[in-house]
C-alpha cells in the first residue's frame, strides 16, 4: 500500500492537466409558419413579431461540447509522452484508454531477473479466462530505450511468442522512461553498459489508467494480481 500511495502522489506532482468534458443537450427550434422573416429560427415558443401567428417547432438540435470522457488525477493517462511499438507505431499512453494493463519494466539484454519477469507476466496471462483478454493488454516497458529499437523489441517478442495481443512492447526516449518509472515507483540504474539494476515490479492499471494493484519480487504467488486483473476487466 505504500508503494500505491507514491505513486499516487508522484502522478499528482506532475503537471499535466487532462481534463475534458462530455456534455450535451438538445435544443428546439421553433418558426412561423407562414415564414414571415425567411429561414429565420427562434429557440423559444412565441408569436411571429410580423403576423402574430404561434411559432412552430421545426426541428431538434442536439449539441456535443465535447467528446472525450474526464480523466482523474491519478491516471498515467495524464503523462503526455509518446511511445513506439515493438512494430514501430507510435502512441501516447492515452490511446490505451479503455483496456486494462498489466505492466513491468525490463531491457532486452538482461539475462538475470527480466525472464523471470517475463516468466511471471506469462503466468499472470495464462491464468485469466479468454473472454476478458479482449480488454486486456500485458505491456513490457524498456528501461533501456539505447538498446531496445522497436527491431530488437520485436524479436525479443518473437522469441518469446509474445508478438500478438495481449502482449505490447513499448520504447520511448531516456527522459519519458524516467519520468514514468517514477510513477510506477521502479528504481534502475545501469552498472555496466549493457546491465541495469532494477526493480521487479508488476503493476495493475484499471481501464482508466489507475493503479488498482502491484506485484512485487520474482517468482511470487499471483493470485492476488489475477484476481485485481479480474475485478478490473469485469467493472468494464
Amino acid at each position: 500500500m505504500k508503494k500505491i500511495f507514491f505513486i499516487l502522489c508522484s502522478i499528482l506532482l506532475i503537471s499535466f492537466s487532462a481534463c475534458k468534458k462530455n456534455t450535451s443537450k438538445d435544443t428546439a427550434l421553433y418558426q412561423c409558419p407562414m415564414a414571415c422573416e425567411g429561414d429565420k429560427t427562434y429557440e423559444e415558443p412565441g408569436s411571429c413579431p410580423v403576423c402574430n401567428m404561434d411559432l412552430e417547432a421545426v426541428e431538434t438540435v442536439t449539441e456535443t461540447e465535447m467528446s472525450s470522457d474526464v480523466i482523474s488525477e491519478t491516471s498515467i493517462f495524464n503523462l503526455t509522452s509518446t511511445w513506439t511499438t515493438q512494430n514501430g507505431e507510435d502512441l501516447q499512453l492515452e490511446e490505451l484508454k479503455g483496456d486494462v494493463l498489466v505492466m513491468v519494466m525490463i531491457y532486452t539484454s538482461c539475462k538475470a531477473a527480466c525472464p523471470r519477469l517475463v516468466a511471471d507476466m506469462r503466468n499472470i496471462e495464462a491464468q485469466l479466462p479468454k473472454d476478458g483478454k479482449d480488454h486486456l493488454k500485458m505491456v513490457f516497458v524498456s528501461i533501456d530505450p539505447k538498446t531496445d529499437s522497436p527491431e530488437r523489441l520485436k524479436a525479443f517478442a518473437e522469441e518469446n511468442v509474445m508478438d500478438t495481443a495481449p502482449w505490447l512492447f513499448l520504447r520511448s526516449s531516456e527522459d519519458n522512461t524516467r519520468e514514468f518509472a517514477a510513477v510506477m515507483a521502479v528504481n534502475y540504474k545501469k552498472i555496466s553498459p549493457l546491465d541495469f539494476s532494477h526493480s521487479n515490479i508488476i503493476s495493475v492499471f484499471n481501464q482508466d489508467g489507475e493503479m488498482v494493484f502491484q506485484q512485487e519480487g520474482l517468482g511470487v504467488n499471483s493470485d492476488a494480481t489475477v484476481e485485481h486483473i479480474k475485478k478490473a476487466i469485469a467493472s468494464k
